[in-house]
């Protein structure tokens, strides 16, 4: 009875992480600076892949991890063309914004369900066959896609309403704006700073949870 609760409880854990990256993920899709964008949501998928491993008390290996993730999502043409649209100036780049929300929240959801898997079946990074999980990956990849469209239409309201409310306020508006950038450019400034050694890696998650937190609100 006990064993179940403890697998309930870290399988509830484990959606909640999921749940969490595939959010902060469809917010980096919407960065307005090509390229950047990749990078932010590749850095939040491997750091869902190193929480979900304290989950299932399994030592987080860095190297195989990234290249797990570059095996099951690949560079995409989709994901390619998404980028190329949020080049294009006016309408297009928010076209591509979000395109690349969609695919990066669904992306990073299938990642997620793939490791919970693995993880749960007693899995570990030494025996993961990425080729054996890819239709897996594809099968979470559609639903996450839905999911993805679902929440982002359902942020996209909220923030028009948001919008609206504060619209005679130009400095709050302003301040919107604004904060895509800078969550961008903070993410990198850390994770730079704890590749430097600057940071340790306690500091930068500490610092990180600060950043998407702000950015959440």
């Amino acid at each position: 009875m006990s064993d179940n609760s403890n697998n309930d409880g870290r399988t509830a854990h484990a959606n909640s992480i999921i749940k969490n990256h595939m959010i902060w993920s469809m917010g980096a899709g919407f960065i307005p600076v090509p390229i950047a964008d990749f990078f932010a949501v590749s850095a939040i998928q491997l750091d869902m892949i190193r929480q979900l491993s304290k989950v299932y008390d399994l030592n987080f290996k860095e190297a195989e991890g990234k290249a797990i993730i570059t095996s099951l999502t690949g560079t995409g043409l989709a994901r390619l063309g998404a980028r190329a649209i949020k080049i294009i100036p006016g309408v297009g780049s928010v076209l591509g914004g979000v395109t690349l929300a969609v695919l990066s929240g669904a992306s990073t959801y299938a990642l997620g369900e793939v490791f919970k898997k693995h993880f749960e079946t007693g899995g570990t990074f030494l025996d993961f066959d990425p080729s054996r999980l890819k239709k897996f990956y594809d099968e979470k990849f559609e639903k996450g896609k839905q999911m993805a469209k679902s929440m982002e239409k359902e942020q996209r309201e909220k923030h028009q309403n948001a919008e609206a409310v504060t619209e005679e306020t130009s400095e709050g508006t302003e301040a919107s704006a604004s904060k895509p950038k800078d969550f961008v450019s903070q993410l990198e400034s850390i994770t730079k700073m704890r590749n430097d050694g600057a940071l340790t890696e306690e500091e930068f998650q500490t610092l990180k949870k600060k950043i998407l937190d702000a950015q959440g609100e």
